[in-house]
């Protein structure tokens, strides 16, 4: 069943990648959705596939920067359907 979930990233995630690397990952398990820099220093990012994908991707992404992610907040949400693609927003 298809799910979304809402993440924001707080730590050192802006300036480092973070929403390009997270944008690449998305697209390699076909996910879809969003990531932006908030102008608080975090990163929020909207996204939306079958569970399994989502929670592999949100361990690729703890994986990748763990040494930058000092706290993620998450919320599981049902699916919209609103998402076409995964795109970085500005």
């Amino acid at each position: 069943m298809k799910k979304q979930v809402h993440l924001f990233y707080s730590g050192h995630v802006q300036g480092i990648g973070f929403r390009y690397a997270v944008s690449d990952i998305a697209r390699d398990l076909k996910i879809c959705g969003w990531v932006k820099n908030l102008d608080d220093f975090r990163v929020e990012v909207a996204a939306e596939a079958e569970e399994e994908p989502l929670k592999d991707f949100i361990q690729q992404i703890n994986l990748h920067f763990s040494r930058n992610i000092k706290e993620v907040d998450i919320e599981w949400l049902p699916a919209g359907g609103q998402f076409r693609d995964f795109s970085v927003k500005f």
